[in-house]
């Protein structure tokens, strides 16, 4: 190890069933052109955080999904990515994280979405923390990876980006920068 920032081992996914680690999911290239077009669509700011919903509205308040709030089908320039994923997903909800921003501790609507879910990480990668009562696990997830949670990891196990400005990983510090995140689910 010389000390420089590539010298960072990959992450490598906790043992939570249900839980895959897919980094490099998609190119440079191809995350390139995704933010381009998100950055062109309009933002909602209900949140502490900048969304974008496609398919279904998710009512953060109700924590729920109803019937009309259907959008319409995913758009385009979704679909490649959606095709990739093991599940046809209806939904898609963009997320906007500056420095600083995270999101709380939660599992995915149960009533609402099925058993499989998807987030596609672009821009800045993010430490996200998987929690099941007092067990806790950290992944750091780089720029272009992917996560999918099924089973246990979806329904026993919450997920959370910690709201900091930067994240230790194998002992480096590694600022945070503009981070998206596409979450793909299927409406039940």
């Amino acid at each position: 190890m010389t000390g420089l920032l590539f010298d960072i081992l990959p992450p490598t996914a906790p043992n939570i069933p249900g839980l895959q680690y897919l980094p490099d999911f998609i190119t440079a290239e191809e995350e390139r052109a995704l933010v381009k077009i998100i950055n062109q669509q309009p933002w909602l700011n209900d949140l502490k955080r900048r969304v974008q919903h496609y398919g279904y509205k998710y009512d953060y308040k109700a924590r729920a999904v109803t019937a009309d709030s259907y959008l319409g089908p995913l758009p385009d320039w979704l679909m490649p990515v959606a095709q990739k994923l093991p599940f046809k997903p209806n939904q898609a909800i963009v997320n906007e994280y500056l420095p600083g921003q995270g999101i709380s501790a939660h599992v995915d609507c149960v009533p609402c979405f099925s058993d499989t879910i998807a987030s596609l990480s672009l821009g800045s990668g993010a430490v996200m923390q998987f929690t099941n009562g007092q067990e806790r696990h950290d992944l750091y997830l780089d720029p272009r990876s992917l996560i999918i949670l099924s089973g246990p990891a979806r329904y026993e196990w919450a997920h959370a980006i910690p709201a900091r400005k930067s994240d230790v990983v194998d002992g480096f510090k590694i600022e945070r920068i503009r981070r998206i995140s596409l979450t793909f689910r299927t409406v039940i």
